[in-house]
């Protein structure tokens, strides 16, 4: 029999939210997580409604969190849903003495009874080996192109705008994968948190959502959502900016473009981790920035 319980309710517990990124904001400060959390709150998205908490207190002090999130994915054409690991901390004054594992062990068998692949990406993949997880590779496409600049067919979009958050949300409820190999679909509140802050352009003929960013000559294309995904052509079509460079950061192959892979990791030190069944992995791709947790 366990001595301990991890699993909680926020439910339950209203309390729970306060301690949680109290401790997230001690051992991550420079992440803005509370910040980014009641932000995907306010667009209809919350932290709480996704995630399933196990945490750890000492003298009602949060001291260890494992989160577990479902993200539905498309995995080379089939629909899985994977469990996203995330949130991952123990307060500092409480380390090395086995918390974290204690927690993480409970949320194993928790995840192993119902998900048959595990995700998470972190900068520290050694705390993780020793639970099964690997490092999986990824790679981001590069295409050369000579788009002369087309129409000003974008225009960014507003996420303090009620139309644009409802706009949003459509469009996050019913998007296409963005790939076949490695697609996700339905993940609002993970999208949210990560992207809310970040440029967002809207095609409205075409009803796509771009996240990207243009330095110079050159288009970073980090996930397109939508109802019916476009070209990449269609949407340089609508960029009024000369591009001779598109780095693209997910799998390309539904963008009908010849790209060329390279091994890359998002931020310099954003390791990929897999627990499980995972049938991309001989595949060149990349997990969306906005499906990392």
């Amino acid at each position: 029999m366990k001595k301990y319980c991890f699993q909680r309710s926020f439910q339950n517990d209203l309390t729970l939210s306060k301690h949680l990124f109290n401790l997230l904001e001690i051992v991550f400060p420079e992440l803005g997580i509370t910040e980014a959390a009641e932000h995907a709150c306010k667009l209809g998205a919350s932290w709480e409604s996704v995630s399933t908490p196990f945490m750890r207190f000492e003298d009602n002090i949060a001291v260890t969190h494992v989160g577990v999130l479902e993200i539905p994915m498309y995995l080379m054409g089939e629909l899985v849903t994977v469990g996203g690991i995330h949130g991952v901390a123990t307060h500092p004054e409480y380390r090395r003495r086995g918390y974290y594992r204690e927690v993480m062990e409970e949320v194993l068998d928790y995840c192993d009874r119902r998900y048959k692949t595990l995700v998470l990406t972190t900068s520290q993949p050694e705390l993780y080996e020793p639970f099964g997880f690997r490092y999986v590779r990824e790679d981001m496409f590069v295409v050369k192109c000579n788009s002369k600049g087309g129409t000003h067919g974008l225009r960014s979009l507003d996420t303090g705008n009620n139309h644009d958050i409802n706009l949003l949300n459509r469009l996050l409820e019913t998007r296409e994968p963005v790939s076949h190999i490695l697609g996700v679909v339905k993940a609002k509140a993970l999208f949210y948190v990560i992207e809310s802050h970040n440029p967002l352009f809207y095609a409205e003929d075409l009803d796509v959502l771009a996240c990207m960013n243009i330095e110079g000559s050159k288009l970073q294309l980090f996930d397109l959502v939508g109802t019916k995904l476009c070209s990449l052509q269609a949407l340089l079509d609508r960029i009024p900016h000369p591009i001779e460079e598109v780095e693209i950061y997910f799998s390309p192959d539904r963008l009908h473009v010849e790209a060329q892979a390279f091994p890359h990791r998002l931020n310099g030190d954003d390791y990929l981790m897999i627990r499980g069944e995972f049938a991309p992995e001989k595949e060149t791709f990349m997990l969306p920035r906005s499906a990392r947790c």
